[in-house]
């Protein structure tokens, strides 16, 4: 029960990062800080004052750079490979494996490929938002964002089972959603 209730702790923090990279690693310094979850061995610098410090600046700058018009479109295209790596550690941080190779392929595919296609979800967002209202809408975007990301971080530590709900009805949803517009793209 232990390993189920890590994957879904650790996929909720991985969807986490498609929304914002630095938001759930910041949260899971501040759950692990106060003895809610507890990293693997090797994870354990995850716990430290200079970490807290490090991401909390990391998400301060992201999340008012994410409100600078042209800025936001491009931390999207720097986002997309720094999530698969965030989602992938934080995933490889709380999953305890024997294995090495199976705890880090875990996270590759679990988390990295989680917080990957999240992302992709967010680009194409904030992409026909900045096409449809001339990047007059992407504030709102990214608002939203924030909100998910800080939300499904807080789930994910508190309640992981239902994060993990979350998570499988979000890809589901996000997955229909670029079908169709890749049917739509085809078709014109």
């Amino acid at each position: 029960m232990e390993l189920f209730l890590s994957i879904c702790l650790g996929l909720g923090l991985s969807a986490s990062t498609g929304f914002r990279i630095f938001v759930p690693m910041l949260l899971a310094n501040v759950a692990a800080m106060s003895g809610w979850i507890t990293p693997t061995e090797g994870f354990m610098w995850l716990a430290t004052w200079p970490a807290f410090f490090a991401l909390l600046t990391a998400t301060i700058v992201e999340i008012g750079a994410y409100y600078i018009p042209f800025i936001d479109n491009l931390l999207d295209t720097i986002a997309t490979p720094l999530s698969v790596i965030a989602g992938t550690l934080l995933t490889t941080s709380f999953v305890e494996i024997e294995s090495p190779v199976l705890q880090w392929g875990l996270g590759l595919i679990v988390g990295g490929g989680t917080a990957g296609l999240v992302q992709a979800g967010t680009s194409l967002l904030r992409l026909a938002s900045s096409k449809t209202t001339i990047g007059l809408g992407n504030p709102v975007v990214s608002t939203a964002e924030n909100v998910a990301s800080f939300g499904l971080s807080g789930i994910a530590i508190f309640l992981p089972v239902i994060a993990l709900l979350l998570v499988v009805g979000l890809l589901w949803w996000l997955l229909r959603r670029i079908d169709r517009w890749r049917r739509k793209s085809v078709q014109s």
